[in-house]
């Protein structure tokens, strides 16, 4: 796999696009494919284009980057960019890699970018996660993890159950994100909120999963199957 990073930019203006280039040529092995400043012909072409990030600006006339993101976020990663925090909590929501604040500083980008690499090296190791957590960066294997749910805390950052019932914090990281870190034949998304270890699950319904983790001595864990979920989620308990 090419340690490049291959990005499009968009951007209603042309002095933030300019600027926006500059500090990426300045970051090694960051390339920036092509650069928009209308959102409806970043889409027309996206698809065609070879890259693996786009970097968004939120607040744009007519389709926001909001809305760009809910169409292309299965297919690249996103890092937005927007003058206003307000944004953030929905950016999270979407499964974004990054959110940075404007004025962008070149520091603040290359986390972001570290960000990208740091999942797409997961994506290739499949057996471990390596992520910041709340003890710090962690590595967990992950035949250890028996389930995944947004943190009712802070919604960007997700609480970790292992096998032996302890627990772990992966900070400020997405869904989408940690599926592509996560083996695709052991774990299944549920709901907006939920992964399964496919071998946590003890009973599996059309609408609800009875899981093997212990609430009590009497009681545990059931999750509510999300219709988006459920034609991937009884795929992958077929194939186990």
């Amino acid at each position: 796999m090419s340690s490049t990073i291959k990005c499009v930019i968009l951007d209603d203006e042309i002095l933030a696009i300019s600027y926006l280039k500059l500090l990426c040529e300045q970051i090694e092995n960051v390339e920036v494919i092509k650069a928009f400043n209308d959102p409806k012909i970043f889409l027309s072409e996206i698809d065609h284009l070879d890259c693996n990030v786009c970097i968004l600006d939120i607040e744009m006339p007519g389709i926001n980057g909001l809305q760009v993101a809910e169409l292309i976020s299965d297919s690249k990663k996103i890092i937005f960019t927007t003058a206003y925090k307000e944004y953030a909590a929905e950016a999270f929501d979407l499964n974004v890699v990054d959110y940075v604040r404007k004025p962008i500083k070149k520091e603040r980008l290359i986390q972001a970018f570290e960000k990208v690499k740091q999942i797409n090296a997961n994506s290739v190791k499949r057996d471990f996660i390596e992520w910041n957590t709340n003890i710090g960066k962690t590595l967990i294997f992950t035949e250890q993890i028996a389930y995944i749910k947004t943190s009712e805390i802070d919604s960007r950052d997700k609480e970790v159950t292992l096998k032996d019932h302890s627990a772990i914090v992966l900070k400020n990281l997405n869904f989408k994100s940690l599926l592509e870190m996560l083996p695709s034949k052991d774990f299944a998304q549920v709901n907006k909120k939920e992964i399964i270890a496919i071998s946590a699950i003890k009973v599996l319904s059309t609408q609800e999963i009875i899981t093997n983790i212990a609430l009590d001595q009497q009681h545990f864990l059931k999750m509510q199957i999300g219709e988006t979920y459920k034609n991937t989620l009884m795929e992958a308990f077929a194939n186990k």
